[in-house]
């Protein structure tokens, strides 16, 4: 079936159509610098076939998401780790769903890896699932760099590999490639050169409109017309536009970025002092941000103690045999009066005591139990809470901020699945769950040490491999690193950070560290 998508119309006012069959099988190649209309162009060509062909669209910008609400399509943020991303990408192939990637807020090396992720997902779907499909890129020089820039080479040998396989290899799999850049000089080549249909827009720069001409079959002078060329106009080329190199001009589209072009606006009408108080005056916002900000705990290590004159042999003598008919007189008390409820009250006060001191964390198990004893000792308390086993146990979920009494069936299930851990890790393995459970991020190696008792945060990471390898967790990472935990048996699910503009500035003064230590 011949369906023929209409673009616009030609330099003599007939319609200017592109035939869909044949561009699934020899791709589209669109050129233009900034505001020649690149995105308007695809827009259109989305539009007009997206109710024929099932369409994919790789979006740096969030440009293309309004889509989504007038033809159906599904918006997918990049913002998953790259085994979600691989996922999601078979799964729209099996049900034939329309997306759009948006890419939006997140770093250029992040975005070029979570786009091979995708692309890749795609082309390496079930056989059975090979329909075909649209799959069109906005600034394909971001994807397909046509030399190392200040990306890691792994970053732009993963991006380029995923590229070169869509436009390449396609075919077979039913994945017709339709891409977009700013320049030709900045796309890869072996790219570029897999298009067999090409529109190629206002162009300045001599060494791009060489390209352009050459791609189109045009002399040196006919080159010059690029420069001249109107926003919005093109000249198309290829088996599914025309035999001969033509001017066409894209028609309206019925949805719109979300940015649009900019416009002028008038400038505020206010005299210098107010503008100026405006400037400098804080809001309450602001005021209400370092409000917060100085309310957060700060760590004050406790005073050192004054160093105390060693005590004579009587004298340690006489505090042992105090402390001996201390224990004495402890030991020959009545048997304790108080509920059991009064009695865990008093455990969870001496917990509190014990670990208010910021170095119990990293003091060795039987000093802290030592310590425990005594603290019972002074409450009056023997039995059953001063056992060592529940010692261990308590202490671990202690340190974790975690407590096992629930009537929660799903809690219950984790509590006993802790139980295949050693003891020291129970209490870590229920940090993770409930951070898991509140959605919330996963906590950091530092944490997950302290909480097992370890400055180190390599041993926090021993923590979670070890997890994974008892199949109590799966653990995974997003391109920047950040760490994406799921509790077996459950939809629980640790969240990822959110983009902030300090998550950036830091993604970037490490690739910055990293390429200069590669220097």
């Amino acid at each position: 079936m011949t369906v023929a998508v209409d673009l616009g119309v030609t330099h003599t006012g007939e319609p200017a159509e592109l035939d869909l069959e044949e561009l699934l099988s020899t791709r589209l190649l669109v050129q233009g610098n900034s505001g020649s209309g690149k995105s308007h162009l695809l827009r259109r060509l989305l539009e007009r076939s997206a109710g024929h062909v099932q369409q994919a669209i790789i979006d740096p910008e969030g440009d293309f998401v309004t889509l989504a609400e007038r033809y159906g399509h599904v918006v997918v943020d990049a913002n998953r780790t790259p085994s979600e991303l691989a996922r999601i990408a078979s799964r729209i192939r099996q049900h034939r769903a329309s997306v759009v990637l948006t890419l939006e807020g997140l770093d250029a090396e992040v975005q070029m890896m979570c786009a091979a992720a995708f692309l890749n997902g795609l082309f390496d779907a079930d056989r059975a699932f090979w329909f075909p499909m649209l799959i069109a890129v906005d600034e394909a020089h971001l994807f397909a760099p046509a030399m190392a820039g200040e990306h890691s080479e792994e970053a732009r040998r993963a991006s380029l590999g995923a590229m070169t396989n869509l436009m390449c290899r396609g075919r077979k799999r039913g994945l017709a490639g339709v891409i977009a850049t700013q320049r030709l000089a900045k796309l890869a080549k072996n790219v570029a050169a897999e298009a067999s249909n090409f529109l190629m827009g206002r162009t300045f720069l001599d060494i791009d409109m060489q390209r352009a001409a050459d791609l189109l079959g045009i002399d040196r002078r006919g080159a010059e017309r690029f420069r001249d060329l109107e926003t919005g106009n093109f000249v198309a080329l290829g088996p599914a536009l025309f035999r001969r190199p033509l001017p066409i001009r894209i028609g309206p589209t019925e949805t719109h970025s979300k940015a649009g072009r900019p416009t002028l606006t008038p400038l505020p009408d206010l005299p210098p002092e107010d503008l100026a108080d405006l400037v400098f005056t804080v809001t309450d916002e602001e005021r209400e941000a370092d409000r917060r900000a100085a309310m957060r705990p700060h760590y004050t290590p406790p005073p050192r103690p004054e160093p105390q004159p060693n005590a004579g042999t009587g004298e340690i003598i006489a505090r042992v045999s105090s402390n001996a008919a201390s224990r004495e007189r402890a030991e020959a008390q009545e048997d304790d009066g108080r509920s059991p409820d009064e009695r865990a009250e008093v455990v969870d006060q001496i917990f509190a005591e014990m670990l208010a001191d910021p170095d119990a964390a990293f003091r060795p198990v039987p000093v802290l139990y030592q310590e425990f004893l005594t603290h019972c000792r002074l409450k009056r308390l023997r039995g059953g809470e001063t056992d060592m086993v529940a010692f261990r146990r308590r202490l671990s979920l202690a340190r974790a901020g975690i407590s096992a009494e629930t009537d929660d069936p799903e809690w219950q299930m984790i509590v006993e699945r802790s139980a295949d851990l050693p003891e020291e890790m129970q209490g870590v393995f229920m940090m993770i769950a409930r951070a898991a459970r509140d959605e919330a991020e996963c906590p950091s190696d530092e944490a997950l040490a302290k909480a097992y008792g370890s400055h180190s945060p390599s041993r926090g990471r021993f923590l979670l491999n070890f997890m994974t390898e008892r199949g109590v967790i799966h653990a995974d990472q997003d391109f920047r690193g950040n760490r994406v935990v799921t509790i077996t048996g459950t939809d629980w699910r640790t969240k990822l950070p959110e983009i902030t503009l300090s998550s950036l500035d830091e993604a970037r003064a490490r690739r910055a560290a990293r390429l200069s230590r590669d220097v």
